[in-house]
């Protein structure tokens, strides 16, 4: 059996508790403040902050609140393997989730076709019911089709900014030695500056990023800019669990990515694979072998490995 112990601030084990309530049982164990029972899960929150997956589904479900890390305890009869989530970044003011945010998010990074997309929203304190209500939650929990009919309501009634970079500038950019990173966060610096600007003269409580580089390395990457937002600017992993505003973005950057592997699925003349597959490797292919190498530089990540072994296939067929 699965045994998963995470330390979660109050706002998150609120979401914990909010999100199991249908599922909610009575444990009279000392320390126990909460305790859910799902089919395959027993979930457990403590007044110390901790809170316990236990069973099959434990990693499941305690992959929807953090990152899984594992390590093995050696007792005297048994070797137990333990997982533990933790997540990195700023600690967050009290009551942060109930606070007018704009948070920022990007996609698209691990794939070989398609574009790398940032997308940052405004969510006021006095909008955070009606996001909920429209089924804004971490991406991760929605499929692509119900992100595609949640992000026009979330543009209709939010202050945002979406940026796609397509290929062909990435590649450009890469090939001067930018890295993801830079890249990143050049784009997140921009959207955020684009909201900042069409909500002015209102301010937002917060900024949340989220953490894909420490903070230094982050603003070393856009020191050269000419405005860098600073001020009030949070980052931590696992942020579309902090903030609905970082959910909402991600829906976004991901819709805004959804609808640019459209595009090249049409200039292609079929449905693009996503991810960085094997799959990926063989389409890759067959692009090359039909379309010419030009056509699949200008829809990729030309630097990606997939590049190599594409290239390994077509040299096997001949």
């Amino acid at each position: 059996m699965s045994n998963i112990v995470l330390q979660l601030s109050p706002e998150i084990q609120n979401q914990v508790k909010t999100f199991y309530a249908s599922s909610r049982v009575e444990r009279n164990a000392p320390g126990v403040i909460f305790a859910a029972k799902l089919p395959d899960t027993a979930i457990t929150i403590y007044k110390s902050g901790k809170v316990m997956f236990q069973g099959i589904g434990a990693k499941r479900e305690a992959s929807r609140w953090g990152e899984v890390k594992m390590k093995t305890v050696t007792s005297n009869h048994t070797n137990q393997t333990i997982q533990t989530i933790q997540t990195k970044g700023d600690t967050l003011p009290e009551h942060f989730s109930t606070m007018s945010v704009i948070g920022s998010d990007e996609t698209g990074t691990g794939d070989y076709f398609g574009p790398i997309t940032v997308a940052a929203v405004y969510v006021p304190k006095d909008k955070i019911e009606l996001i909920t209500e429209l089924g804004v939650k971490d991406s991760k929990m929605l499929n692509d089709c119900i992100m595609r009919k949640i992000a026009p309501d979330i543009m209709s009634v939010c202050t945002y900014s979406i940026l796609t970079l397509r290929n062909d500038k990435y590649n450009t950019l890469q090939g001067k030695g930018y890295s993801q990173g830079k890249i990143k966060a050049l784009l997140h610096n921009q959207a955020i500056k684009h909201v900042l600007s069409k909500m002015d003269p209102e301010k937002p409580d917060y900024i949340l990023i989220d953490q894909f580089a420490e903070r230094s390395i982050y603003y070393n990457h856009i020191k050269n800019e000419k405005e860098i937002v600073r001020e009030k600017v949070l980052f931590s992993t696992k942020a579309e669990q902090l903030h609905i505003a970082v959910a909402a973005a991600s829906i976004l950057a991901r819709y805004a990515f959804l609808k640019e592997m459209d595009r090249l699925s049409e200039i292609v003349g079929f449905d693009l694979q996503k991810g960085a597959s094997g799959k990926v490797d063989e389409m890759a292919a067959r692009i090359w072998l039909e379309q010419g190498q030009d056509t699949l530089k200008s829809i990729t990540k030309w630097h990606f490995a997939n590049t190599e072994k594409a290239k390994k296939l077509i040299e096997k067929k001949r």
